[in-house]
């Protein structure tokens, strides 16, 4: 009895064949121009209030931290590459930033306005979100003094008639749009329709931020963020018993 077997099965498979990523002009210097136009230009297309409803903050406020991370960090500076193509411009590079962290968008979605690929826009955000904490972290994310404790004691009495109480602490829900399938049920909670992450944060009446705490799984209550919260860490450890009865 006699067997035949086919060389095809025998054979490796033939080896790929490399193909080269298609080159796409995106026409970064235009998409600068669009948006300089749109936001920036004296006779702007969108003003102060739209900037601000689509961006979460003021273009002053914005216009700052730009200016203050392009003279500081590299990244963020009109660089050209090898062969003279220009790069991305501080504008584009933290506007795309700001839309990604306010509107909860796809990095991707940044490349048919800003003419960015998805990768540029995730390092512009890593970039931009540790440069805020290194340039205005020391003044903007720290604890309050004695003295201006004072002051926000007087304030809120004043106000609300709570003596010795800074501010009331909150949580609120964030929705997590992206949220991977499989933690869907530990994010999500039965009051909230889809899954979100929970910010705990302490605000003065000036709107200063004293204390911010995100991340918590959205099916968590505020009971159980405070107990993973370091709010009360220096009353635990005996520093805020020290500062306070000075």
């Amino acid at each position: 009895m006699y067997q035949y077997y086919t060389t095809d099965l025998l054979q490796p498979d033939p080896a790929p064949l490399l193909t080269r990523r298609a080159i796409l002009n995106r026409n970064r210097e235009e998409g600068h121009e669009h948006l300089y136009r749109d936001y920036f230009a004296d006779n702007f297309v969108y003003g102060a209030k739209d900037f601000k409803r689509r961006f979460r903050l003021s273009r002053d406020v914005f216009l700052r931290i730009t200016n203050t991370l392009d003279s500081r960090y590299e990244f963020f500076q009109l660089r050209y590459d090898a062969r003279g193509r220009r790069g991305f411009t501080t504008l584009q590079k933290c506007v795309a930033t700001i839309r990604l962290m306010a509107m909860g968008e796809s990095p991707d979605i940044m490349d048919d306005y800003m003419r960015m690929f998805e990768r540029t826009a995730r390092e512009s955000l890593y970039t931009l979100s540790r440069g805020v904490v290194e340039t205005f972290g020391e003044v903007y994310l720290r604890k309050p003094s004695l003295h201006y404790l004072q002051e926000l004691y007087a304030a809120h009495e004043e106000r609300h008639g709570f003596p010795r109480m800074i501010r009331s602490i909150d949580c609120t829900h964030w929705k997590w749009k992206n949220c991977p399938v499989a933690w869907k049920g530990q994010y999500a909670s039965g009051h909230h329709g889809s899954p979100s992450l929970v910010l705990e944060a302490v605000a003065s009446q000036d709107l200063w931020i004293w204390h911010a705490f995100f991340g918590v799984a959205g099916s968590n209550n505020d009971v159980n963020v405070l107990d993973q919260s370091p709010i009360f860490d220096d009353l635990l450890n005996g520093k805020a018993r020290m500062l306070l009865s000075r």
